[in-house]
């Protein structure tokens, strides 16, 4: 049969899709076993129907492929889908990074022509999206960091919704916060599209006159998501105020803390971690190790200092990818996170020795497990060390910028 719609909260099923073809027994026993109540199936396009019964309801219908009554709108539940390892969810996000890019940039083109934003278009993408993260939050924003400087505007914004689901489960934010905080993530920066390209991937420095029309994107962006379908109040707020900041000396309106909301605070935090951590026309990325720490020295002035003690705990103290010293003297990056355990004690996969200056047989270290274990003692330089392309020790065969 077809399915049409499985009645449970977001994200509450195992699967990535809302409608798809039961056809085999194990996708069947995943569905018993999920918490699902009820299940809409499309008799138009299963063969569930008796051919009788089948061509009976068709008639009564008269368009089988428009059933007269849909599902209802479905809260999302961000908790409940199992976590999985690194290695399993990998594959998955890199399919997921792939699909976004290409979906992003169709809508972004669409809002450059003057055409509205499907809001429900959009938060099938944030599904997508958000079910990775729920899966492995490490996974698909490594990934995405990978991004080039030509596909950066739109990558940042798959990039930037990630961060935000991620950053809405630690704040824990009910189910349908999460699902909103990741739409506006998805859609803060829609504004660019108003930007000539020469001044959006310019790359030197931008003249006042080009600053000043960079600056005007957010409001740009609350004009073309206002004369969309679908687009609530909380993607409205963060695109116009993910430039403001707690001092009051953002943009567009300079607002004083005590009017940005949360979710605007939340913004202006993934809005500079994936700026910073990715290569721009103008500079090359930093460290994600590093660009905490950096953050960390603007926090009182720039950003909310709880929600950013938030991001850091959702991402952790060294992310996925970071290169990093250990007490024994090997360099390893940082694999993964682990859940519930010391930030300062991820996976690591150690690969070279700063004693002998020379690469070692790599090796997975947990630096959380039972007994003597390595410690962390410095984040590291690549460049330092001489080292290339040290995303191969993490990434394997993704290893790469999504094309």
């Amino acid at each position: 049969m077809f399915i049409h719609a499985l009645c449970s909260p977001w994200l509450h099923t195992p699967f990535w899709k809302t409608s798809f073809m039961l056809d085999d027994q194990a996708t069947l026993a995943k569905i018993m076993h999920a918490l699902v109540t009820e299940a809409w199936i499309d008799i138009a396009r299963g063969l569930d129907v008796a051919p009788e019964a089948k061509a009976e309801s068709e008639s009564e219908s008269g368009d089988p492929a428009q059933p007269d009554l849909q599902p209802p709108d479905l809260p999302v539940a961000p908790d409940t889908i199992a976590p999985v390892s690194m290695a399993e969810e990998l594959g998955h996000a890199a399919l997921i990074v792939d699909k976004s890019k290409q979906a992003v940039a169709a809508m972004f083109h669409e809002a450059r022509m003057g055409r509205a934003i499907e809001g429900e278009t959009a938060l099938a993408l944030v599904d997508d999206i958000a079910a990775s993260v729920m899966r492995n939050p490490g996974a698909l924003i490594s990934l995405v960091r990978l991004k080039t400087i030509d596909d950066y505007t739109y990558m940042h914004s798959v990039a930037v919704c990630a961060l935000m689901i991620a950053l809405a489960r630690q704040l824990d934010l009910d189910d349908d916060a999460t699902r909103q905080a990741g739409l506006a993530g998805l859609l803060h920066d829609i504004g660019k599209m108003a930007i000539p390209a020469a001044i959006l991937n310019k790359p030197g420095k931008l003249t006042d006159a080009e600053f000043a029309i960079v600056k005007r994107h957010p409001v740009d962006g609350h004009r073309m998501l206002l004369a969309s379908n679908g687009i609530g109040p909380i993607a409205l707020d963060v695109c116009l105020h993910h430039h403001e900041k707690m001092d009051g000396s953002g943009y567009p309106d300079r607002l004083p803390a005590e009017d940005i909301s949360l979710f605007a605070r939340m913004g202006m935090v993934c809005d500079v971690y994936d700026a910073i951590t990715s290569n721009r026309p103008y500079k090359q990325a930093w460290c994600p190790a590093d660009s905490l720490h950096q953050m960390a020295l603007w926090s009182k002035g720039h950003f909310d200092e709880a929600v950013f003690q938030a991001f850091v705990r959702s991402i952790g103290i060294y992310p996925v990818g970071t290169l990093v010293r250990l007490a024994s003297g090997k360099l390893g990056v940082v694999l993964e996170q682990q859940v519930g355990k010391s930030l300062l004690m991820p996976k690591v996969k150690v690969f070279f020795s700063a004693k002998t200056l020379a690469r070692i047989p790599p090796e997975v270290l947990d630096l959380a497990a039972a007994g003597p274990q390595d410690t962390i003692v410095s984040r590291e330089d690549a460049a330092t060390w001489h080292l290339t392309n040290i995303e191969q020790h993490w990434l394997g065969d993704a290893a790469k910028p999504a094309a």
